[in-house]
């Protein structure tokens, strides 16, 4: 069980460094902060459902912020996507690292989220 609950706080801090790393350098910014927020308080909701969670209780709260950040970086990089169709036609621009990173914190994050919803708490 340490094993697991190690295994699911690295998942979500290494959801988090990406989140922040890709924000910084975006233009979407408003939904990659908005991701953030979302990110930092599933983490703060799973410590204090750790501690308060009664035996056999699932983490809903926490997964269902933590799917919301994962929709929220989903949404930045789609309209980022959007708003420059110019870059898939021309192999000269590319669209840097900070947009790989949020399609790769995407599938994390949603990830982290469902593994949430699913673990139960026990002693």
């Amino acid at each position: 069980m340490l094993l697991l609950l190690l295994g699911i706080i690295v998942l979500h801090v290494a959801v988090l460094v990406l989140l922040f790393v890709s924000t910084i350098v975006s233009s979407v910014q408003a939904t990659m902060i908005l991701s953030i927020i979302f990110s930092v308080l599933s983490l703060f909701l799973f410590f204090c459902q750790l501690f308060t969670l009664t035996k056999g209780g699932r983490f809903y709260i926490t997964g269902v912020f933590q799917i919301l950040a994962g929709l929220c970086v989903m949404s930045a990089a789609s309209i980022y996507t959007v708003r420059h169709p110019e870059w898939h036609l021309n192999s000269e621009n590319s669209y840097g690292f900070a947009y790989i990173l949020a399609w790769v914190a995407f599938p994390l994050a949603l990830l982290s989220g469902v593994i949430y919803v699913i673990l139960r708490k026990r002693e």
